[in-house]
């Protein structure tokens, strides 16, 4: 049990390094897993169910060659594609971002570092490295999250052009 409180005070500290900015890194960070977990989850989980509801729509036609059944397969596969392609724009522009909040997180810590050196000369090199702490941890954080942000947004991208052929080939207009 000591080392749970031993984590949770380490991790306390940590963020208290980075400052206000690490709090919004975490909270970005936090939603960004959030939303590719879900988008796993619908892909390998609900998409499945979904796609054999869609099959069973379409083997229920009689005539796979008339207009109306070639609109209804268009229909079917654009309401595939697009709940495949929920909410990964918004896990790109959070792996984008989260770069960018690490940089804002260097500008306030080198500020930090500023005003240490303003007040007090550079004989306050405690002072000094805590600001320089914020800005390396800050950069750190958001580089670290956005990287691996990266990999499964492509990794996402890549699964859901794999559903979206699968579903044309199974609902084929033969």
């Amino acid at each position: 049990m000591d080392f749970f409180f031993e984590a949770f005070d380490a991790i306390q500290k940590f963020l208290e390094t980075g400052g206000a900015v690490l709090w919004g890194i975490l909270f970005v960070s936090l939603l960004l897993w959030a939303l590719i977990i879900d988008r796993y989850w619908y892909i390998y989980r609900t998409h499945r169910q979904h796609f054999k509801a869609r099959i069973i729509e379409w083997k229920l036609r009689a005539n796979h060659r008339s207009w109306t059944a070639r609109q209804i397969r268009k229909a079917l596969l654009s309401e595939g594609e697009s709940d495949l392609q929920q909410s990964l724009l918004l896990i790109t522009a959070l792996t984008k971002v989260l770069p960018l909040m690490g940089l804002l997180g260097t500008v306030t810590g080198m500020i930090g570092t500023f005003d240490v050196m303003t007040r007090f000369g550079t004989g306050n090199a405690r002072g000094m490295a805590t600001g320089i702490s914020e800005a390396l941890v800050t950069t750190m954080a958001g580089l670290v999250t956005a990287l691996s942000g990266l990999y499964f947004s492509i990794d996402l991208r890549r699964r859901v052009l794999a559903e979206k052929q699968l579903m044309a080939e199974r609902l084929s207009e033969s």
